[in-house]
């Protein structure tokens, strides 16, 4: 593939830089050889703008304690407008050091030991370890499936909710690992069966940015009047490249609800997070929407080719239709025969994927053969991961 302007700009190389994603392979899959395509960060460069504030930090010297500016919340207030139609405001607004922090403690603090709490299967698996590692009951609503394209049985889903009392449903909108984009329909549905029981949700929108030519990403909070019921957590960090600076936000209506909110932060008293982390996200929200359009040209390349090669060379692989993310979800089923997933992906054609068992806690995850592929990187690694694969399966 040609490369895109974006890519021969921003692609760099990450081994040798304490990269989870290239230098913890040797310890998650017992070899550090293996084209990494699985933890769901970037390949990229961040923003310019991100790198020049933070250097400007850097250059200064002094890192004391940080007073968050209001330049900072007008950043991202404005991102959501512009960006989403969500008019936000300000005391809505609070710190998590990280999505997945936000949902283990909104878990603690929306619900009691012993609750029931529902996910729609498969899906990022923290979501699941919020749920038991807090002593909850975890609830698995299957997605229904055909020809790669899923969808949700509100039947199922709602009888799920009556047979468990279940008290949490954590949404995440997009959906990881399906890269489904919900529809506003779908979004309205979920929160009308949800108030109907008493049911709080947790939206997870921190791949909000992450969109496909063609589709719309709608904020859950937008949909009507469930302030009462609902929490979103979003960050910088898909869409910029910024994970490692550990800043989030839950944006929070209602004022009741921040209350509890506040509560599971009050046991860690974590209000705040690290001065680099706010001074990245300001400049990327104020300064990186460019940035972010060649990354989604990037990735919508990568993907196209990934999908298109697959299917050609390897006739019944099915990939996904990716909406949002960039984490392709690949069923190579009916390539395997009896052949193990891992050998022939692993061990064969050398990728470092997240395998599909790990989405799923149910019996299904056994025969399970799908595998999550990240396309935020260069076109060079993705053509041969492709290539590989075929080899392997071939």
């Amino acid at each position: 593939m040609e490369k895109t302007a974006f890519e021969k700009k921003y692609a760099v190389e990450r081994r040798g830089t304490r990269s989870v994603k290239w230098d913890g392979l040797a310890g998650k899959f017992g070899d550090p050889d293996l084209i990494a395509l699985w933890v769901a960060d970037m390949d990229f460069k961040c923003p310019d703008s991100v790198r020049e504030a933070l250097a400007k930090t850097v250059e200064h010297g002094a890192f004391g304690y940080y007073d968050v500016p209001q330049s900072y919340y007008d950043a991202f207030i404005a991102w959501e407008k512009e960006r989403h139609g969500y008019e936000v405001k300000q005391e809505w607004l609070r710190y998590t050091p990280g999505v997945v922090a936000g949902i283990f403690g909104s878990v603690n603090a929306f619900s009691a030991p012993g609750d029931a709490c529902m996910v729609l299967s498969p899906v990022y698996s923290p979501f699941m370890n919020a749920i038991e590692q807090n002593g909850r009951k975890l609830v698995c609503c299957p997605l229904v499936e055909e020809n790669g394209v899923y969808s949700v049985n509100f039947t199922d889903f709602e009888q799920k909710i009556v047979d468990n009392n279940v008290k949490i449903f954590i949404l995440c909108s997009p959906h990881n690992p399906i890269g489904r984009v919900w529809r506003r329909e779908e979004l309205e549905k979920f929160l009308e069966i949800c108030r109907k029981y008493h049911v709080f949700v947790i939206s997870d929108e921190i791949h909000q940015d992450i969109i496909m030519s063609g589709y719309t990403q709608i904020p859950t909070a937008t949909v009507g009047n469930y302030h009462d019921m609902l929490i979103t957590l979003t960050a910088p960090s898909k869409t910029f490249n910024l994970a490692g600076c550990q800043n989030s936000i839950a944006i929070i209506p209602d004022e009741k609800v921040r209350a509890q909110f506040e509560t599971s932060c009050k046991v860690m008293n974590i209000f705040g997070g690290s001065s680099f982390g706010y001074i990245a996200a300001e400049a990327a929200y104020a300064q990186g929407a460019q940035w972010l359009e060649g990354a989604l040209e990037t990735i919508e390349r990568n993907y196209r080719y990934l999908r298109d090669t697959l299917t050609k060379e390897l006739p019944g692989v099915v990939v996904s239709p990716l909406e949002g993310t960039y984490l392709a979800w690949i069923d190579l089923k009916a390539v395997l025969g009896g052949r193990s997933l891992v050998e022939t992906v692993q061990d064969k054609a050398r990728l470092a994927v997240d395998f599909g068992d790990w989405f799923i806690r149910d019996e299904t995850a056994k025969d399970d053969r799908h595998i999550r592929v990240n396309l935020a990187a260069s076109g060079d690694i993705v053509e041969q991961a492709v290539a590989n694969l075929i080899k392997a399966v071939r």
